[in-house]
């Protein structure tokens, strides 16, 4: 029974360890294909141009403007005066199951492993397969509540043609025959 413990142990641990493939998406830079990343209902945030953020539900998309609703009004947007749109997705629970699952499976099957009592010849693998199983449960729940409690980065999902993505700095030492010192700036 030891051996059946280990091998699943193992057969979940692959499931879980094997990379899904997920690559970032590139902001779109146009309202035209906007509706390639939202849907009416979408939480946003929208950055203006003067470089407030807004954040509510979209209530219609078309090439030439965004709806959003927040704070009980719909505002409209059309596309000159937003510098950048970002979404929070949604986090599945499944990943924080798994992991969950998984090291209360280890933590179970290592408790009793190391118990003389479970490590008997009498029934020992039944009490070990029955405590990783426990564990495993109770792990699934919890890390269901972690992945449920922590929310995942926003992502940029739209920024105007010329909108700049990232703050810059710039230090260069300045080397004359009256100074000597260093240059600082910085951009966003």
């Amino acid at each position: 029974m030891r051996r059946t413990a280990s091998a699943a142990a193992i057969v979940l641990a692959a499931v879980i360890c094997v990379p899904s493939s997920a690559a970032a998406q590139q902001p779109v830079k146009s309202f035209d294909a906007l509706n390639t990343r939202l849907k009416p209902g979408d939480t946003i945030w929208v950055t203006d141009a003067e470089g407030r953020e807004i954040k509510g539900k979209v209530q219609g998309l078309s090439p030439a403007s965004l709806q959003v609703k927040s704070g009980g009004a719909t505002r409209d947007f059309p596309p000159a005066r937003v510098a950048t749109i970002t979404i929070q997705p949604k986090d599945p629970l499944r990943n924080g199951v798994l992991w969950g699952a998984l090291i209360g499976f280890a933590g179970g099957a290592a408790s009793c492993l190391v118990n003389e009592e479970c490590t008997g010849d009498e029934g020992g693998a039944g009490v070990t397969a029955a405590l990783a199983l426990v564990g495993a449960a109770a792990g699934a729940g919890i890390g269901a509540g972690v992945d449920a409690a922590v929310k995942g980065p926003k992502l940029v999902v739209y920024r105007a043609p010329g909108a700049s993505g990232t703050a810059r700095l710039s230090i260069a030492p300045v080397v004359t025959a009256r100074a000597k010192g260093v240059a600082v700036s910085f951009a966003f």
